[in-house]
């Protein structure tokens, strides 16, 4: 739960993600109709069509954010692509449906269920007989057993990204038959759905060396309807192709090419015809969108072609042009602004003929759209600084308001625009319910009110570096000049623009001096670092400080507040790189949410390549905007991005992937809980309830889900915006002539599935 992707649950890790996340294999059974999960916000979008309607052949050009570092994907630099490939031609166990709820996958096997939970956990996968691997050999227990000694953490020479569930079995076995794989556990576990998924072969898992470096760059067997052709570092794609020894339905496609395209380059690469399916940002989406009607000007959005489909005014060409200049000689006008006017036209022209070429190629492509399996997140790290100060935390959370921030992303493309409201699963998923109503809704008076409970108050004096103002002295001279109407004079003793609760004659003997600055709200790329030390007593003047709670004068309410001389101004980094626009749009909302409460954001845009490493795993932040791709298994997968950090051996903080560093004791017992109990209803209330506690440490803020939009050729179908289902890539093809994939309709607006967001 990226920085640009998640492969299947073992590398859920890497995960905390700008771009496209991929939702791990999902668990937990389907939801009564009283139960607060409600129904995914959004359909998937893949144009379905029937495999009758399908032709046989031809190849599929599939934009994908990087060539895979590593084909196995639970070691820990795998990546999104490394999840497509596996997805496409390894076996998994379990598969997900529309609702992100798992579906035995028919292909791999017959059955699997718990047989025995006394004394221990027994589980008993029944494959299917025509299950092979490539190579000829039957899948079976000694492939299971190798996967599982490889991931268990037992032994260190695998370089393996996590080992969870896995540590949990305590032996493999043949069952009744040679189909039959008997799984004991040695202690119960709940997401036993969530294990060989993907199923590697023993070639792969059975010893170190193969694990660690054999599956790198090759997959020499395989078992799904695709295999890996080739991974081509050199052109940046990786090609699959049929499986011969595939059991199931034939893939009708050759082949599928996944090619690495960077998204700002993709539209070019449409235009080109290069690619047949890519996700693409916004921006592209309307481009394609707009292609599908008649030819517009690139920069005016005015119409190309009159009616009757005759050139409309300035789209007549060179014809238009001389015309021109004859009218001109033969009415006395100025030749020379004749011949300029006449350059003008030509270059328009030329412009507008190059739209015209561009929409044409894009007229062949529509967009598909629908919701991620993701969300996007406010992270406020909570290790030290004022965010340490859950009072504070706590503020930022209900200053925001994610209704219209969601809003913000979402309406404009025609996605339900509704508030996440759950850290571990999103609507639609079993796990799912609103449990925000333990922050508390979107309000900036109580906001205010925990601000000041830990001593943060408007106008509070900040100390200034030598040869520097206050900060905010100016601006808030200029706010209370322009409220006031009064001229306010600057002397030497003064301090200027700051309000000090319970002092009305300020004089040279109250002040502060020394200390670091502060910006308001400020939008800067220095890079600087915030530096924002531990809180401590309050101390300075009599009168500096209100006591805890006091209400500020109605004038002072959206001032820059202070404490112990130190200006409440976070750290807000994010990411700099093309597509991560909407990121940088959400932030500049927040920020101005935030400053209505009176606290200031410095704001430092980083390089997308060291924004999630050197930033967001290192600590090196206040706020931060990023996604984490939804859990089936939230008590496996979840518990690591919110278990409360515990000091390693040497003296450093062990944070897991909890990047925050905000944990409780008692969440992590909800999650244990969740995890070991084989009850389905005991275990979403185990999960509700730990959602409703990290809602209310407030270490991080779900936003909204985030959108899936993709630019698919017309005539491709079973393929585009996935949304929460596993795709099904031996169906994916080119129609027939004459025949059509079915779309879903437009969205209609939808209410939260449980309470009103706040």
């Amino acid at each position: 739960m990226s920085h640009v992707g998640v492969g299947p649950r073992a590398v859920m890790r890497s995960v905390a993600f700008l771009t496209a996340g991929v939702l791990a294999v999902p668990a937990l059974a389907g939801c009564t109709s009283e139960d607060p999960s409600g129904k995914p916000l959004a359909e998937q979008d893949v144009a379905a069509a029937g495999r009758a309607s399908v032709s046989d052949g031809g190849t599929l050009r599939w934009a994908v954010d990087s060539v895979p570092d590593t084909l196995n994907a639970f070691q820990s630099d795998a990546d999104a692509t490394t999840t497509r490939v596996a997805q496409a031609v390894l076996p998994s166990m379990f598969r997900m449906d529309e609702a992100g709820s798992p579906v035995r996958n028919p292909d791999y096997l017959e059955s699997a269920e718990v047989v025995d939970t006394e004394p221990k956990q027994v589980v008993v996968y029944k494959l299917n007989q025509q299950a092979v691997w490539s190579d000829g050999r039957e899948i079976g227990a000694a492939d299971f057993a190798a996967q599982w000694r490889a991931l268990s953490g037992k032994d260190s020479a695998y370089w393996t990204a996590r080992n969870a569930g896995y540590d949990r079995i305590e032996k493999i076995e043949r069952g009744a038959n040679d189909l039959e794989v008997k799984v004991t556990f040695s202690r119960p576990y709940a997401d036993w759905k969530a294990l060989f998924t993907p199923l590697y072969p023993k070639d792969v898992t059975g010893t170190p060396d193969a694990f660690n470096d054999g599956a790198r760059r090759a997959l020499k067997v395989s078992a799904g309807p695709f295999a890996v052709k080739k991974v081509d570092t050199k052109g940046d794609q990786v090609v699959l192709t049929g499986n011969p020894r595939w059991w199931g339905e034939p893939a009708k496609l050759n082949e599928i090419v996944l090619r690495a395209v960077p998204r700002d380059e993709r539209v070019s690469e449409l235009v080109a015809g290069e690619l047949d399916l890519a996700e693409i940002d916004p921006e592209t989406a309307d481009e394609v969108g707009l292609a599908a009607g008649p030819p517009r000007d690139a920069a005016t959005g005015t119409p190309l072609m009159g009616p009757g489909g005759t050139p409309a005014p300035g789209a007549q060409g060179r014809s238009a042009a001389e015309a021109l200049r004859s009218w001109a000689v033969a009415n006395g006008s100025d030749e020379e602004a004749a011949e300029e006017e006449v350059l003008a036209r030509e270059k328009r022209s030329e412009a507008e003929a190059k739209a015209r070429r561009r929409q044409q190629a894009l007229s062949g492509f529509e967009v598909r759209k629908s919701l991620e399996p993701a969300y996007t997140q406010l992270a406020l790290n909570g290790a030290d600084g004022p965010l340490a100060d859950e009072r504070v935390r706590r503020a930022v959370a209900r200053a925001l308001d994610r209704e219209k921030l969601a809003q913000a992303v979402l309406k404009p493309l025609g996605l339900p625009a509704e508030p996440v409201g759950s850290h571990l699963a999103l609507s639609g998923q079993p796990a799912y319910a609103d449990g925000s109503g333990a922050l508390g809704e979107q309000n900036a008076k109580e906001a205010r009110a925990l601000l000041a409970d830990a001593g943060w108050v408007p106008g509070g004096p900040v100390k200034k570096k030598d040869g520097e103002e206050a900060a905010g002295a100016e601006k808030d001279k200029k706010d209370k000049q322009e409220r006031d109407g009064k001229d306010e004079k600057k002397s030497e003793g003064d301090d200027d623009g700051t309000y000090i609760v319970g002092e009305d004659n300020k004089n040279e003997g109250d002040r502060n001096d020394g200390g670091d600055d502060a910006k308001d709200g400020a939008d800067g790329e220095s890079g600087e670092k915030h530096s924002s030390g531990k809180n401590t007593a309050q101390g300075g003047a009599p009168g500096a400080y209100a006591p805890k709670g006091t209400a500020a004068p109605a004038d002072a309410a959206a001032a820059p507040l202070a404490k112990d001389g130190k200006a409440l101004t976070l750290r807000f980094v994010l990411p700099s790189g093309p597509g991560s626009e909407t990121l940088r749009t959400v932030a500049d909302r927040i920020t101005d949410m935030l400053k209505e409460i009176g606290i200031g954001t410095e704001v430092t845009k980083v390089p997308d390549e060291s924004y999630f490493k050197d930033h967001i795993a290192a600590g090196e932040y206040d706020l931060a905007l990023y996604s984490w791709p939804a859990s089936a298994f939230p008590a496996t997968d979840a518990r690591p991005i919110y278990a409360k950090p515990v000091p390693a051996a040497d003296g450093s903080l062990n944070v897991a992937q909890n990047y925050t560093r905000v944990g409780t004791d008692q969440v992590d017992q909800l999650f244990d809980r969740a995890m070991t109990t084989l009850d389905q209803k005991e275990a979403r209330g185990l999960l509700r309830k730990a959602d409703s506690r990290i809602w209310a440490a407030a270490g991080s803020v779900p936003l909204y889900q985030r959108p899936q939009l993709v630019a698919a050729r017309e005539n491709l179908a079973n393929a585009g915006a996935f949304g929460f289902e596993t795709p099904v890539y031996e169906d994916m093809g080119f129609l027939k002539k004459g025949a059509q994939g079915s779309r879903p309709s437009a969205p209609a607006p939808s209410s939260s599935p449980s309470s009103p967001s706040s």
